[in-house]
């Protein structure tokens, strides 16, 4: 079935269900971190692991389940990756440690990996050029508002069910997903034949996991020896070697490459792809410090910081609808640099405003400002990204453009954990530089992300405020500082943006099926 289906809507609607669940879970984590870190009796680099190896088998395998989609069909490869990824949050739920919370969330990965992909093949094949704005900004909505709505629904669910209904959630709403894919999306075909690139896949998956393991563990190492002689910088550095030689063998593999180079030949894809790293990277990394701030210093519960964040998600959900249609009219690349620069901006305004005495709803303002960036930045980067793309090439770039963002989650995940870890180390130490050694000993050992050292009935009472307003303060400096990382990144971002040709996608043809030079 290649024909257009006469109500492509519904069929967007189905895969806009399945594609929520998969952005919710990238964030719907750090609302849980404290519950989590008492619930599982884990450390913080633990309870880090559980979303970045999330991200982690989420991206790697993106670029070779694209074309997945291109051989044996969109709607089931994303019906199986549905099916998968409904069954390991079940698993999530019912794990009773961090150890087996991890490894489900890494099949989790998988199953979104094989759906993601497909959704933007899909708009590409049920909306025209001038309709596909709209679709755009739908889909840009419901990647907007996901990401930035985990808190809320995650605060809900911890504060009244606990941390494991994060992941029940997802087995109804899958399933309702799997009912409406299989009724309402055609099963189309687009019948290309790739061979698969082995050795790719092989240097790309090794090279992440190398690259994130030593960025994300090296605290815990002390950046020093990891086992067997071999040290943090090693690991770091084999990675980075390895993904250098799946870049050279993109370039020489003249057969059928992972990832088609000619497309990077398009400024708006390369830019747009660089711009989707620096979204992903500071997407996930920002909750990190945001939630610690607000749960340990301020001593909001999960629902309480999910109901301050609200307003930022419903505000970035009202405006994206309206910024993927105003992309039909106007150079998408200017929407997309004042969403990034509005996002950057808030993110600094929250690091500058915040002190152990802040009242939460002073914050609601800059949240604010994050919640209109975010709003005006999916859409368009995703309509003038895809837009100018071949049609024979849809697939391989829908997969790339998806593997960028999740690439920057991954390290975005990892460099805000290590940079949250270190500067938690260092603030606590400045700000308890007053205490009673016996008592700092103890603030240094311990990460105190609930609020406390381990045993404050211990402490004479004369010194158990000093020893809170000391930890409390360490915590909001450490937070503050952690924010300027991914607001830095959205600069970057919006160099990139800056960087895209002046065009309207919309006033382009349909683009004629070329055939693939392979």
């Amino acid at each position: 079935m290649n024909e257009r289906p006469g109500n492509p809507w519904g069929a967007l609607a189905a895969l806009c269900i399945g594609f929520f669940m998969i952005l919710l879970d990238a964030t719907i984590v750090s609302i849980a971190i404290p519950a989590m870190l008492r619930g599982l009796n884990a450390s913080l680099n633990s309870v880090v692991w559980v979303t970045s190896v999330y991200l982690l088998t989420y991206a790697v395998p993106m670029l070779f389940t694209s074309r997945l989609g291109d051989r044996f069909g969109p709607k089931r490869v994303f019906l199986v990756g549905l099916v998968l990824f409904t069954l390991a949050s079940l698993w999530c739920g019912l794990a009773g440690d961090v150890g087996t919370l991890i490894a489900a969330r890494g099949v989790q990965g998988i199953g979104a990996a094989l759906m993601t992909p497909q959704t933007l093949a899909f708009i590409s094949f049920l909306f025209p050029p001038a309709r596909r704005g709209a679709a755009m900004g739908v889909w840009g909505a419901i990647a907007g508002l996901a990401t930035v709505a985990g808190p809320l629904l995650g605060g809900l669910l911890v504060d009244n069910l606990g941390w494991q209904w994060i992941f029940f959630v997802n087995v109804p709403v899958g399933v309702l997903a799997v009912v409406m894919t299989m009724a309402l999306v055609p099963d189309w075909r687009p019948g290309a034949a790739h061979s698969f690139d082995v050795p790719g896949i092989l240097l790309s998956g090794a090279g992440l996991l190398l690259l994130v393991f030593g960025l994300q563990n090296g605290q815990q190492y002390n950046w020093g020896e990891v086992w067997g002689g071999i040290t943090v910088f090693e690991i770091i550095g084999a990675g980075v070697v390895l993904l250098v030689a799946f870049a050279v063998w993109q370039r020489f593999n003249k057969r059928e490459p992972l990832i088609p180079l000619r497309v990077f030949g398009n400024r708006n894809f390369s830019s747009g792809v660089l711009a989707s790293v620096t979204v992903g990277f500071t997407m996930t990394g920002m909750f990190f410090p945001i939630v610690i701030y607000l749960q340990t210093v301020l001593g909001l519960t999960p629902l309480q910081a999910g109901l301050l964040t609200a307003p930022m998600s419903v505000l970035s959900g009202v405006v994206a609808p309206f910024t993927g249609r105003l992309s039909d009219k106007v150079n998408a690349k200017f929407l997309l640099m004042f969403g990034l620069v509005a996002l950057a901006v808030g993110l600094a305004w929250i690091s500058l405003q915040v002190t152990p005495s802040t009242t939460p709803v002073a914050l609601i303002p800059a949240l604010l400002v994050c919640g209109l960036g975010i709003g005006f930045i999916f859409s368009p980067m995703s309509t003038v990204t895809m837009g100018a793309v071949p049609r024979e090439l849809t697939g391989s770039a829908s997969g790339i453009y998806n593997t960028a963002r999740q690439v920057g989650g991954v390290l975005g995940s990892a460099a805000v954990g290590v940079l949250l870890q270190a500067r938690i180390t260092a603030s606590l130490a400045a700000s308890t530089a007053g205490l009673p050694d016996q008592i700092r000993s103890g603030i240094s050992s311990d990460t105190n992300l609930e609020g406390g050292p381990p045993d404050l009935s211990a402490v004479p009472s004369g010194l158990r405020q000093q020893i809170t307003d000391a930890i409390h303060s360490g915590l909001t400096t450490a937070a503050a500082q952690t924010l300027w990382l991914p607001a830095g990144f959205l600069l970057l971002g919006a160099l990139a943006a800056l960087a895209m040709r002046t065009a309207r996608p919309t006033r382009a043809a349909e683009p004629t099926p070329e055939p693939a030079a392979h």
